[in-house]
């Protein structure tokens, strides 16, 4: 664009016009424009006009056309002086009149005339002689070819008629003509008036044109596809009518009407309640009356669709054969006694009422136990369908109820979808992994489940996109977890929460060899009377390559092996025979092993005690060390330790400090030295409360220089009396002392009752020693007795009221 306007070319005259402010128009310089003339100030002022000889007035636009009695502020500063050509007084009182615009002028000021009814401009006129040179003349023919292809495009132009105005000598009329032959918005226009330059005139213009030209364009294309899709339609409809008419003159029944009478008779054989049915009736109604081709059919006909495929009234034959049962639950799983014996009084309870008791079970416990392939087996025993359906990841409610139809690729939820698959009202449905739901903005799928698993409220299931009552209290849901804490209280509430603790080595054993290695021999190919792994060689795999509270990597390891012998009988031929005898030959196939096993310290310490804890995998053993500096009393915790750990720690600190005198330590030992408690292996998170008592043994080993005994394991609670609480996951720590060699426990008497869990063949090995206080532990768990003990000033016991605890002499 041009910068500083020249103005050598421009002359001016000073002059005063009557005034008519125009609404939504601009008038170039050389235009013929027609209007009407209404407003009583401007019919006043048109006549002042006319008194002239030369019937000049000026006319400008408005600012806002909506103002009916415009002043100085309401109209532009740039206007045309013009000429009145004709002139016609209507019969309703207005003046149509032509001009002819002359010259472009500025508004300078703006009088009221004497009689108050029209006003007079003082402008100052502009007299634009712009020399001609090569460069404007090739501009002016380019702007001419834009004009002339908006011009072709726009079909409300006749170009071929403006063609002999156009005067390519003259480059200020030239612009002024095509701008008064553009169609763009009045801003626009009043921008190409005040624009006294004609060169940047055109360049403007140009502009304005190539949007003109880019708006046609995708009107046009805009145009041409709006018309295929209707002549696709129009095809469509056109077709389908001729083949209707073809249909009837060779006497058949046309698709749709087919359609139709198949859905009419899929709705009454569903077996659907009455609300259902009159639902499925009213849209097949709405779908008879849709064209065949619209949106809104295909909605609808898959809403009838789902409707009559959800299975309303068909059930499995239900097998109550408690003895079938018994001896397909043990083909199937070993151990698992109280699972087993749920199933079978389940089954006794059919045969006694045909009524089916609701049953929603939740089974808990560590990964590879059984849970889901349980679920599977309950299925087959009970002669019932199965389905699963993953809950992990799940944070969208509507994955459970479904979305509504309002929404495009609307579908019901995962529960009308499993019954769905599922073909029958009955079947066991596994519900996997509840514990591992999540919520978002989207809902909270586990409060969408609450409706599900209550007996009282499911069977009246309202999924969104069905919007229609389903029964779902013939269904036998089984839900499995690892963890409880995850999942919400008043969704556990509702399940009968059963759990599956890890499995024995005796019970691994068992599985390993009565039924993983037959599977992943059949799996591979080999044969089971050429290829064998003896008892030792399981074990090895249990306790060198696996550390789990289930077989599901020990299945993956009888995997690895079967493989390497796999490629040796195709080497050597399949007449090969292999005997897996024991460890050499495992680590001869699997290499070195992945795990070292755990077992008890080779010597009792001072400041080391063996704790038991729980995991998501089984059960562990966890030592605990402290160490003594000197210092100012300051606790110092490692080992990733959780919040309730830490308070365990400091609890047993507290109690270890107000019974220092009883227990023949240095009162001032917590103001002399620093306590440093750490537990191995510092990478994993730990936490619970059930590592209060080991806490509190090393820490009296440690100030005591005692050490603790090496074969004893202990896990419990410990209060700041003392006193030893209950702590969960029994037989998960008992069964990971067994593995380790340990030869006693120490558990919280409370939790008696939890050694009724225990296989027999373990509880006869190892001594379980039942306590109710510190006292106790410490009298078993040290190596040698304490020196206030030793003195014989048991006796000398601290007051009730000294220290808040209890008093008594220790334990023997």
């Amino acid at each position: 664009m041009a910068g500083r306007v020249n103005t050598t070319f421009i002359r001016t005259e000073r002059t005063r016009l009557p005034v008519v402010p125009l609404r939504d128009m601009v008038v170039f310089p050389h235009m013929m424009a027609p209007f009407i003339v209404g407003r009583e100030s401007s019919v006043k002022a048109l006549e002042n006009a006319l008194a002239r000889p030369d019937k000049r007035l000026f006319l400008v636009t408005q600012r806002d056309p909506k103002v009916d009695e415009p002043g100085r502020k309401d109209i532009q500063d740039m206007g045309v002086v013009a000429r009145v050509i004709q002139n016609l007084r209507l019969p309703n009182g207005n003046v149509k009149v032509m001009v002819e615009g002359e010259k472009r002028a500025r508004l300078l000021g703006l009088l009221a005339d004497p009689d108050g009814a029209s006003y007079h401009a003082e402008v100052e006129a502009f007299d634009v002689n712009y020399p001609m040179s090569d460069k404007l003349q090739a501009y002016m023919g380019k702007v001419l070819a834009s004009f002339e292809q908006y011009a072709k495009m726009s079909h409300h132009l006749a170009f071929e008629g403006l063609m002999p105005t156009l005067k390519l000598d003259d480059a200020d009329r030239f612009a002024d003509t095509l701008a008064a032959h553009l169609v763009v918005a009045t801003p626009e226009k009043q921008l190409l008036l005040e624009t006294l330059n004609p060169y940047e005139r055109l360049q403007r213009l140009h502009d304005f044109i190539d949007v003109e030209v880019e708006k046609v364009n995708i009107d046009k294309r805009i145009n041409v596809q709006v018309k295929k899709q209707m002549e696709r339609a129009q095809k469509e409809y056109y077709l389908n009518e001729k083949v209707k008419a073809i249909h009837q003159e060779l006497g058949r029944k046309d698709d749709r009407t087919d359609e139709i009478n198949e859905l009419k008779e899929r709705i009454a054989k569903a077996g659907m309640p009455k609300e259902a049915k009159e639902k499925a009736e009213q849209e097949l109604k709405r779908l008879e009356a849709m064209p065949p081709v619209s949106a809104e059919a295909t909605v609808s006909r898959n809403y009838i669709d789902w409707l009559v495929s959800v299975p309303w009234k068909k059930k499995s034959r239900e097998s109550r054969d408690i003895e079938r049962a018994a001896r397909i639950l043990n083909e199937d799983h070993y151990g698992l006694d109280k699972i087993k014996e749920r199933i079978l009084e389940f089954l006794a309870v059919r045969q006694l009422t045909r009524k089916t008791p609701s049953s929603i079970i939740c089974f808990v416990g560590p990964p590879g136990v059984g849970k889901s392939s349980l679920a599977r087996s309950i299925a087959r025993a009970t002669g019932r369908k199965f389905v699963r359906l993953s809950l992990g990841g799940v944070r969208d409610e509507a994955e459970i109820r479904g979305h509504r139809r309002t929404y495009i690729g609307a579908f019901p939820g995962q529960i009308i979808q499993m019954m769905k698959k599922a073909g029958t009202v009955n079947p066991v449905f596994l519900l996997d992994e509840i514990d591992k739901m999540a919520m978002d903005f989207r809902g909270d799928p586990a409060a969408a489940l609450l409706e599900v698993l209550d007996p009282e409220q499911n069977d009246a299931f309202v999924d969104h996109y069905l919007d229609v009552e389903y029964d779902l209290s013939k269904v036998m849901f089984i839900a499995t977890c690892n963890v409880l804490h995850t999942v919400p209280p008043a969704l556990r509430d509702r399940m009968e929460v059963i759990e599956l603790s890890g499995y024995t080595p005796n019970e691994k054993l068992e599985i390993g060899r009565g039924f993983l290695l037959p599977r992943q021999l059949e799996a591979h190919g080999l044969h089971k009377k050429r290829i064998s792994l003896t008892d030792d060689a399981i074990r090895a795999l249990i306790d060198h390559y696996t550390r789990e509270a289930g077989v599901r990597n020990l299945e993956r390891e009888i995997a690895s092996v079967c493989r390497k012998l796999a490629r040796r009988v195709v080497q050597e031929g399949k007449d090969l025979e292999v005997a897996v005898e024991g460890p050499e030959m495992i680590r001869e196939l699997l290499g070195k092993p992945k795990f070292r096993r755990r077992g008890k310290s080779e010597r009792s310490m001072v400041g080391v005690a063996t704790g038991l804890a729980w995991t998501e995998t089984g059960g562990e053993l966890l030592e605990t060390q402290v160490t003594l500096m000197k210092g100012k009393g300051k606790l110092l915790l490692t080992g990733k330790l959780g919040d309730v750990m830490q308070e365990s720690a400091r609890a047993a600190v507290s109690y270890v400090r107000s019974r220092a005198d009883y227990l023949g330590i240095n009162p001032d030992f917590s103001s002399e030295f620093d306590v440093h408690i750490h537990v191995p292996e510092g990478a994993i998170p730990k936490d619970g409360p059930s590592a209060g008592i080991t806490m509190a043994t090393v820490l009296v080993s440690a100030l005591t220089g005692i050490a603790v005994r090496k074969d004893v394991a202990m896990s419990g609670e410990i209060t700041l009396r003392g006193t030893v609480l209950p702590v969960g996951g029994i037989k998960d720590k008992v069964l990971a002392a067994y593995r380790a060699d340990i030869t006693e426990i120490l558990m919280p008497r409370d939790n008696e009752k939890d050694l009724e869990d225990i296989p027999e063949e373990i509880r006869d090995v190892l001594t379980i020693h039942l306590v109710e206080s510190m006292d106790e532990v410490l009298s078993i768990a040290l190596d040698g007795e304490l020196l206030q003990l030793s003195e014989g000033k048991a006796k000398l016991d601290p007051p009730a009221d000294a220290a808040g605890v209890e008093s008594g002499p220790m334990a023997h």
